[in-house]
């Protein structure tokens, strides 16, 4: 049996996509993967299509108390979290642009792609580091790089800077409790958001899980793609 069997990995966002592939993933390493969903009838159905140890979790991220409650569960299940990946995000928001704004849509890429992922954080933060070894995961996006911005998609791209910028602060926090905080980037993937036209999910998924085994003595407070390093 390998070295990741028995550890637990919660996953949001992760009934369909690259999170349900993530999942796949971390479950043939070894891993009991937890398939937060908003519909956890969904998240079941999901969850009977990977080969291994796969449970579904009511976790919306968007409604304020679900972490907590998530936490609870998975404590009382459980007894600790060794990974967690923040996965769920909306709003790829391309044809639109920062000058005629649509905030309806500004305010709900917010409230999932950075509140969301950071009530996850903060709720799982003491299980994550009562091991010495978590690892939190948060899939964001080059379209967040300020490096690399231009118009289009305002909602998303926003709201994927703040995810960074929420990573590297997260990073600072848990120096020394031994989590490893990294941001990463799937690529252009061909699922229900990304449209066609990706990259294999697979491929996609695959960066994420890196982030998810990082050694110990791995990067943290970094932004990547396929294991390398990515300008914010």
């Amino acid at each position: 049996m390998n070295g990741h069997h028995g550890k637990i990995a919660l996953i949001t966002g992760a009934n369909r996509g690259i999170g349900l592939e993530t999942g796949r993933q971390l479950a043939e390493l070894g891993f009991t993967v937890l398939l937060g969903v908003r519909d956890l009838a969904k998240g079941e159905a999901a969850a009977k299509e990977i080969d291994g140890d796969a449970q579904a979790i009511a976790l919306d991220v968007a409604a304020p108390e679900a972490a907590m409650r998530a936490v609870m569960d998975v404590e009382r299940r459980f007894g600790r979290l060794d990974v967690l990946i923040n996965n769920a995000a909306i709003h790829y928001d391309t044809g639109t642009r920062a000058l005629r704004p649509d905030w309806t849509v500004i305010r709900e890429a917010f409230e999932t792609n950075v509140f969301g992922a950071w009530r996850v954080a903060a709720a799982f933060a003491p299980l994550l580091g009562a091991g010495g070894h978590g690892r939190l995961v948060n899939v964001s996006s080059e379209g967040g790089s300020l490096a690399s911005m231009g118009a289009g998609a305002p909602a998303y791209s926003t709201s994927k800077a703040a995810l960074n910028a929420l990573t590297r602060v997260l990073a600072a926090e848990l120096r020394g409790s031994g989590v490893l905080v990294n941001a990463i980037c799937p690529g252009w993937v061909a699922t229900d958001m990304g449209g066609p036209g990706g990259r294999p999910v697979a491929q996609g998924a695959a960066g994420i899980v890196w982030a998810a085994i990082l050694p110990d003595d791995g990067p943290t407070g970094g932004f990547f793609r396929d294991g390398k390093r990515l300008p914010w």
